[in-house]
């Protein structure tokens, strides 16, 4: 994330937790490296999760200093919607 995406927190938060479209929450450590916000430990499983490929488009909007709505696009611009499945319960995000 470039460095200007932290303006809109009072300070950046050292977890994130991305939401998907059908309301589900991930864990998902932040890192400042090289002068940018990088989503760090968690991400790669909200990833595999998540099947997002190169080719795919993803947004963030915040919805809280620290929740991010997180949509995804494939290839062809259609919103990906996936299912609470398995995935990493160290990850899980507890609302």
């Amino acid at each position: 994330m470039p460095l200007d995406f932290t303006k809109h927190f009072t300070a950046v938060p050292t977890e994130f937790k991305p939401r998907n479209n059908n309301g589900c929450s991930w864990r998902v450590t932040v890192k400042l490296m090289n002068g940018r916000v990088t989503l760090d430990q968690g991400w790669a499983t909200f990833a595999a999760v998540h099947q997002i490929k190169i080719s795919y488009m993803v947004t963030f909007k915040l919805l809280t200093p620290d929740t991010l709505k997180v949509i995804i696009f494939d290839d062809d611009g259609i919103e990906v919607v996936n299912k609470c499945g398995k995935h990493d319960e160290a990850f899980t995000a507890r609302d």
